[in-house]
């Protein structure tokens, strides 16, 4: 039994506009969420004592932002380096910093100029990361480039075709269509799918997320406080963060990765179910990492779902939209409402476990699941209402 369980609540939330060019610094868009994510937790800057952000060199300090909102004394101030694996580790991050006594109200922020500034992947020392010194000269050199090795190993191995994935890049748009920060929202068919431009092999346009600007933040407190807040708490049932052998010192690396038909969330899927005391089977509604169609199956098939080789027949037939028995990201993923490094779809939960998800809102939902990651290193948290 996971000794923190329900201890701890998601008490505000707090986003900004998503954008293809903010025309603002990523510090003010991490302050506009900070601050609307107190206001929404009926709190003030003097509240906070804790602030914890992730970022790939392309974002705000931590403690830069507890500055700019006004708040007084930062006791717990932490910037993680890390990936969309990291989304959901932030969160419980601050579950175990109040539970250890460092902090008591803890903001969790991502904020980046995705699309108008550093674009992930962009720039970087190909010389500094590992194995893929090797592989840069060859042409090697983005994350939909590694991922495609990853889907193609799939479909050679379990037979996952394009119309699998097509399912999910329709369903999420569909989804996207009734949500008004959505920065996509034109419907689209499967022949629009299938006829959007390939990029890499097997990967088309609508299999690959979106670069976005923007920032979102949630305020972490405990059970006991978030029940005195204006809306309705979000518990914290469990979680889990980590990955499987041979990771290597860039996320990107996955050469020595054992087996590329799975991915992380095989090694922690024990690990999360067990901290929430539930299964598969328990969850309403998920918000799946989809930086890439494919990675929406790979999360299934490690996390229980269905068996290994079956996420693509799994998501066809109706079963992942809203009126399914398992709807996934229904505020349109990151494929269709927006990339913040995956952080946006923790927002999407509290808004479903709360019921105020307007059109899209799933009835009754009581349990929902967010993942983060792709690769060799995931994040994924079980919330209830």
């Amino acid at each position: 039994m996971w000794a923190l369980r329900d201890k701890y609540a998601i008490g505000g939330i707090g986003f900004t506009a998503f954008t293809r060019a903010s025309g603002r610094t990523v510090r003010s868009l991490a302050s506009e969420a900070c601050i609307k994510a107190i206001a929404d937790a009926g709190l003030t800057p003097a509240d906070i004592d804790g602030i914890i952000s992730f970022n790939f060199n392309d974002s705000a300090p931590a403690m830069g932002v507890a500055t700019e909102i006004g708040v007084p004394q930062a006791n717990y101030a932490v910037d993680f380096q890390s990936g969309g694996n990291a989304a959901n580790l932030i969160t419980l991050a601050a579950t175990a910093a109040i539970e250890a006594g460092l902090a008591k109200n803890v903001l969790c922020f991502r904020a980046m100029n995705g699309r108008s500034g550093f674009r992930l992947g962009g720039g970087r020392d190909m010389s500094a990361y590992g194995v893929t010194q090797f592989t840069a000269p060859y042409g090697w050199i983005t994350y939909p480039q590694a991922m495609a090795m990853w889907c193609r190993r799939h479909m050679i191995e379990f037979g996952t075709n394009a119309e699998q994935l097509g399912e999910i890049a329709v369903t999420f748009r569909d989804n996207a269509v009734l949500n008004e920060r959505a920065m996509q929202r034109t419907p689209i068919t499967f022949d629009d799918y299938i006829n959007s431009r390939k990029i890499v092999d097997p990967f088309r346009m609508l299999d690959i997320c979106l670069e976005s600007d923007g920032a979102c933040a949630v305020l972490i407190t405990s059970a006991d406080r978030a029940r005195d807040m204006p809306h309705k708490p979000v518990y914290i049932m469990g979680g889990a963060y980590g990955g499987g052998p041979n990771q290597g010192d860039d996320l990107f690396d996955a050469i020595r990765w054992p087996d590329h038909s799975h991915n992380a969330f095989k090694y922690i899927a024990s690990d999360l179910w067990g901290s929430a005391g539930i299964g598969p089977e328990d969850v309403d509604v998920a918000q799946i990492y989809d930086c890439f169609t494919y990675s929406v199956l790979m999360a299934l098939e490690g996390l229980g779902f269905c068996k290994e080789g079956e996420g693509g027949p799994f998501v066809q037939g109706g079963r992942i939209a809203r009126t399914g028995s398992l709807p996934l990201n229904t505020a349109g993923g990151l494929l269709s409402e927006a990339y913040i490094h995956g952080f946006n779809h923790v927002i999407e939960a509290v808004e479903q476990l709360r019921g105020v998800a307007g059109e899209r809102q799933i009835k009754d939902a009581e349990i929902c699941l967010t993942t983060a990651g792709a690769m060799t290193c995931s994040s994924a948290m079980i919330l209830r209402n």
